[in-house]
Parts: structure tokens; sequence; C-alpha cells
């Protein structure tokens, strides 16, 4: 027998043991021991179970990198996808004033509104993208100020696309939704994400109009047009100080409004989160207490015959079953520049998300181009998008590289740089890294219980299509 690579750690009295394909295996002391000994274990279910999962091979290393070669390559088939997220920002208006709102500090933003020329370039460098099936996603400030554009750019794409396959998706608070735009929607088959964070209280509490006035009743009230268009609407829950202690409520409100998932997001300290962090922040432990209290009352809820699933954990299932999963923030490299672009509404270019909000509070470090000045090729080539492509593989950060989720796990270069002035995480176990890993302790926590029904509900999570 021959030992393939592993990573490992010790948990709850065993070693759980994790290798590149996204396999895992618990072993007691005496188990693990042996194995790094004498590359086998006495157990022959376990042995079985080992040679099955690649964590030990019988055929010579040649020979099992060709065998084996094309999985690998399948568990990060991302990587040759090239840019297939483009993010159009409209507008950096928005109509509410959020709590925690990551893309406005209140200091350093202006209400800036999409062109149709500075559209219609963005689209043209999109649609360079050598990948066949790209994903146009219309953000804000509120996108639904700018309608108009959004409507231009789905028209332009939809003349120039060629061979490619565009998918569209708008992420709004929905407080401005009129029938023309849900037609619009309809007709293009759109994905439409929102927030909504559980409880009318909670949710009225964190998310308000700039009268200070609630949403939660307009965002259901829109909720419900849009369902009966059949179109497909999904939630993100961002986790405040005051959503902490309401666990129940914030699933009780997801599955009242007939939801059948719900994303579970702690807060990035960016924008005015990171103002107000004394006020709605908390440490990652607080977190990890009340995401456990969520999981908790999910797997009830599955187990008494009522579907309903966490994403995030739904995203690490299924690496966990080695399938590909093209999350830009949990993948290695992540997908700043190689995977996903961001064309600000002043027609300034960043590789992601996150850098175009770290430039709404004053700093432009992650900004690649000019829609009017450059090509895809030469935001691709620019050297900022190497960097934060080469700070991001997991296997070459010393913190990460011999962690045993690594397989699972990713991190985002434009947050560490935001947080702690370098797109490498100066200090081991951070804020993101204690929460990425407290989900998955809590994951493989149920999978080494032996809880069947539980383990069940889990499985349930990860066949999925994504």
């Amino acid at each position: 027998m021959r030992l393939n690579y592993f990573n490992f750690k010790e948990y709850d009295g065993k070693y759980l043991i994790t290798n590149d394909f996204g396999n895992y295996a618990f072993l007691d002391t005496q188990e693990f021991k042996r194995l790094l000994k004498d590359k086998a274990v006495s157990n022959p279910v376990l042995s079985a179970e080992l040679l099955d999962k690649k964590f030990i091979y019988e055929e010579s290393d040649l020979l099992f990198l060709q065998k084996n070669r094309m999985a690998i390559r399948e568990t990060r088939g991302y990587v040759a996808l090239a840019t297939s997220l483009h993010i159009f920002v409209v507008t950096t208006a928005c109509n509410m004033s959020c709590v925690y709102c990551q893309a406005n500090n209140g200091k350093n933003c202006s209400n800036l509104f999409m062109t149709r020329d500075i559209a219609e370039r963005a689209v043209e460098i999109a649609l360079e993208s050598p990948t066949r099936c790209l994903s146009f996603e219309f953000q804000g400030g509120e996108p639904l100020l700018n309608f108009d554009v959004i409507k231009y750019i789905v028209e332009i794409a939809e003349k120039d696309k060629g061979d490619h396959e565009i998918n569209y998706n708008v992420v709004s608070n929905l407080t401005l939704l009129t029938d023309e735009m849900v037609d619009f929607f309809k007709e293009h088959d759109f994905g439409v994400s929102t927030s909504l964070d559980g409880s009318e209280e909670v949710h009225n509490n964190n998310r308000r109009l700039s009268d200070g006035s609630g949403t939660y009743g307009k965002v259901v009230e829109s909720l419900g047009k849009l369902r009966s268009a059949g179109l497909h609407v999904g939630a993100i829950e961002t986790t405040t100080r005051k959503a902490l202690t309401h666990a129940k409520e914030v699933v009780e409100g997801y599955l009242n409004l007939g939801f059948d998932s719900i994303f579970i997001r702690p807060l990035t300290p960016l924008g005015r989160a990171a103002i107000k962090w004394d006020e709605i922040g908390y440490t990652p432990e607080e977190f990890l207490e009340f995401y456990a209290n969520v999981m908790d009352e999910l797997i009830e809820i599955n187990k008494n015959g009522r579907y309903m699933r966490e994403d995030h954990s739904s995203i690490f299932l299924e690496k966990m079953h080695g399938y590909m999963v093209n999350y830009m923030e949990l993948r290695s490299p992540c997908g700043a520049g190689i995977g996903q672009l961001a064309y600000y509404a002043d027609g300034n270019i960043y590789t992601c998300d996150e850098a175009r909000m770290v430039s709404e509070m004053g700093d432009k470090s992650f900004l690649l181009g000019s829609v009017f000045e450059n090509s895809y090729s030469e935001v691709i080539k620019n050297g900022t998008c190497k960097a934060v492509c080469a700070a991001s593989i997991l296997e070459t950060i010393p913190s990460c590289c011999d962690c045993a989720y690594q397989p699972y796990c990713g991190v985002c270069p434009v947050v560490n740089y935001a947080l702690q002035g370098d797109v490498i995480e100066k200090y081991p176990r951070g804020y993101r890294c204690k929460i990425n890993s407290g989900i998955l302790d809590y994951l493989f926590g149920i999978i080494k219980s032996d809880n069947k029904d539980s383990i069940e509900v889990l499985e349930s999570w990860s066949n999925l299509d994504g």
C-alpha cells in the first residue's frame, strides 16, 4: 500500500483526515498512528473506505496519478471557466439606510448612475470572456433605481451574445418593484435575490427606508408578485447582534414565507458595518452559537417532513462529496478577476464585489482598469488581478495549506487587505477563518455522531445542481 497526501486534525477524541478530492474519514488514535507508520490500518472495513476515498492506493504513483487526474481537475474545474460572473453596479444610489451596508459608509459615496455608453462598453468586455456560460448580475445601491439601464444591458447582450449563454440576476431590496419590472424579469427568466433578516422585528430594525420606516411589509408584497409570476426568489439573512438571540424567529420568518432555503451570512466589517461594529457586531464565537441554533432548528424541521436547507452549509456539503462548486468566496484560488468582475457605475472595473466596496471606502487598490481604456485580456493580465489570484491559493498560504478544512474553504484577499492591510491574512485563525472552521466543525460533528436522521438531512442538502 502507498499513502496519499492528506491533512488532519484532532476531533473529539478521533482524527479527521481529508484529501484534495474532498474525501474525509475519522480514525481513532491507534488506527491513525498505524496509518502513518505502516500505510495501512488493521480494520478491513476502514481499510476499504480509505482505499475507496483515495487515502491509500495499491498501484504505482504514476498509475494512481493517471487514474485520478481528471477527478482532481473536476474539483477545481472553475479555474478553466474564465470569468463567468459579471457584476454591473448600475447605480450607487439607494432608497434605504441599512445598519450594516457594506457598499456605503455614508462618507465617500455619491449617487452615481451607469450611463448607456458605460453599460454598452461593459457588456462588450463581458462578452470577450472565453467561457460560454455567463451570469450577468445587477447590483447597487438599489439597482431598480436605474431600471432603464438594466433593460438596455439585457437588450444589447441578447443582440450581441453570439454563442454565449447568459443568465440574468438582480440583487434588490424589492421596495421599488413594479409590475413592469416583474414582466421584464419574467420575460428574460431572471433570478432575483433579496435580503430578508428573518422576523419582521429584526428585519425592520436592520433594513429601513431613508425616512426610518420599516421595509418588511413591502418586501413580502413584492415577494408575492414575483412568485405569482413564476420567478424564483432567493434571500440572504445578514446576522446582526440583535438576531443572535432570535434563531428560532429567524427560521420561522423564512418558513412562514414559503422559502425552502436560507443563507445565514455573518457581517463583514466594511462600509457602515465597520463604523457601527460595536453596536451591531459580535465575535466569531457568538455568531457560531447563533448558527448552531439555526441549524438545530432546520434539522428538526426537516426531520418533521418539511424540506428547508441552509445554503452556506450546502456549499460545504457539496464540496465534501467531491462536487465542483463555483462559489467565489469558497474556492482556491478565489473568484476575484478570474471568476468575476465588477463594472462600477463610473466605468471603473474591479476584481470583485468586495473590491468595489473597498473603493467606496476611499481605496482603489483593486482597480483593474476602465471600460473605456481596457479590454478583457488587459484586465485579466493586470498585475493586481494576478496578485489577488496568487494570494488566494490555499495550498500556498501558511495558515491554510495544512489545515484539514483546506479542501472546502476559501479566503478573501480583498477583505484581508481592508481589515489587516495585507492581501495575506496576518493573523492565523482570524474572524472569517474562525467562522468557516466553526461551521465545518458543526457539520463534521453531526457526521461523526452517527445520528442517521440528522445525517440524512445533511445528505439531502448536498444533492443540488449548483
